[in-house]
């Protein structure tokens, strides 16, 4: 449950009992498990019935507590795909659930936020307000209105002491890396949360957010693929932007047709790969929730709350580095990647380091790739299996913290792609918009 005002749950010591019932309620359920499994009944049941109710559990308590909690959720819910087939069921229900809505404040809470915002007379800047949030997520929550000139917008409005629970959050989550490894093999949870913890508390910020989707909205005014619903106003805990109709991405990957889903997927590439050239800016954040597909064919994007400035666009060296791991040119590979400061040359061989980056490059080797669950799953069998020449060669990188975001947002990409089992153009989106991608590279210097 969420605290008596609704928000989320701030006492520490709250939402520490919470997260830290979870690893106790799993070890609980892997030993019932096992004592099934000594009273007959097939082990792959028994995990399945195990992963099932660690899911069902995991994704309510995280939901509830919103804020960092959920946002970790929400961030596993983009790597839905690389669950094991016989698994997936019962996460993507609960992770559909994450992406759309959590617990929602009470409507006389979201009053007074309102008025902290925009003063007592709040009302006179809506026609009308609807009470009922039409979404929730990590920070605030969502509600349909109209503005005071007849401008349908959506309204969202930051839960009290959002930013108090997400420091609460930052530390007891690495407490529960164990159990987010256990619901989501493969998961390197602890490097997850790390990186998280450097980018939650900038969500709370709505001002800062404002300045960033304004800047998408200039950039891509016009655009026949991609919407960005302009900024009408932003005090305080609120922030109010033009309302855009569409079909939740995650309903798409659920129950859309071969060309919804081929379509979403392309248009996600798009937005990601020009972003850096076009706003300057990096879109740091790609789970389902964040996205429609609006009744024109172009994909709407909704929250802007973890974006990174890229003011001279993409890294120089990223377009070279794609083109030599795309061309299997192993000594060009391992020479712009040690000028990156990605590893020590005499720690990774140029082999090891073709071997662990091919399979991800295998995308960038066709007029058109499609993104499969199989895929996903095997890489990520690869990277889980600490004594593969893969995790050896990965533990030896030094990725410099600068990059992390980058790193992240490409692995969500791929695994939305690989839920949405969409074939894209990869090669082609990278030749328009990454600099120095197809360039020449020369082995020997």
């Amino acid at each position: 449950m969420t605290s008596e005002d609704g928000g989320p749950p701030r006492g520490r010591l709250t939402r520490t009992a919470r997260l830290a019932a979870l690893p106790a309620a799993y070890a609980g359920r892997t030993a019932l498990g096992i004592g099934k499994r000594i009273g007959g009944r097939p082990a792959e049941v028994v995990a399945a019935q195990v992963q099932q109710r660690t899911a069902e559990q995991l994704f309510a308590v995280l939901g509830q507590l919103k804020g960092g909690a959920m946002k970790v959720g929400q961030a596993m819910s983009a790597m839905e795909a690389a669950l094991p087939e016989q698994l997936v069921g019962p996460y993507r229900e609960t992770l559909v659930r994450l992406q759309e809505a959590a617990p929602a404040m009470p409507a006389d809470l979201v009053h007074r936020q309102l008025e902290a915002s925009f003063g007592h007379d709040w009302r006179r800047l809506f026609r009308d307000f609807d009470d009922r949030p039409v979404a929730a997520a990590s920070v605030g929550q969502v509600h349909h209105a109209t503005w005071s000139d007849g401008t349908p917008v959506a309204v969202k409005v930051q839960y009290p002491g959002a930013g108090e629970a997400l420091v609460a959050d930052l530390g007891v989550l690495q407490r529960a890396a164990p159990l987010l490894q256990a619901a989501v093999p493969g998961l390197d949870a602890r490097r997850l949360l790390a990186e998280l913890r450097d980018r939650l508390v900038e969500e709370v910020d709505y001002v800062r957010e404002a300045d960033a989707q304004t800047a998408f909205a200039d950039a891509y005014r016009g655009d026949p693929d991609i919407a960005v619903p302009d900024v009408l106003a932003v005090e305080g805990r609120v922030l109010v932007t033009r309302w855009l109709d569409g079909t939740p991405l995650s309903r798409v990957i659920t129950d859309g047709s071969r060309d919804d889903r081929d379509h979403a997927g392309r248009l996600l590439v798009r937005l990601l790969a020009s972003a850096p050239v076009r706003a300057r800016r990096l879109h740091g954040d790609p789970h389902p929730g964040n996205f429609r597909l609006l009744p024109d064919g172009r994909l709407g994007v909704l929250d802007f709350g973890a974006t990174e400035a890229l003011p001279h666009g993409w890294p120089a060296r990223l377009g070279p580095l794609l083109t030599a791991g795309r061309d299997g040119d192993a000594a060009s590979l391992h020479r712009i990647a040690a000028s990156a400061a990605l590893l020590r040359p005499d720690q990774v061989t140029a082999r090891a380091l073709l071997a662990l980056l091919d399979p991800y490059l295998q995308p960038l080797r066709s007029p058109a790739y499609r993104f499969t669950r199989a895929w996903v799953q095997e890489q990520t069998r690869i990277a889980s299996d600490p004594f593969s020449a893969a995790a050896r060669t990965q533990r030896r990188l030094t990725v410099p913290p600068r990059h992390l975001l980058l790193q992240r947002v490409a692995a969500g990409l791929a695994g939305v792609l690989c839920s949405l089992d969409a074939t894209v153009a990869v090669d082609a989106e990278l030749r328009r918009w990454l600099p120095g991608y197809d360039a020449p590279h020369d082995s020997r210097s």
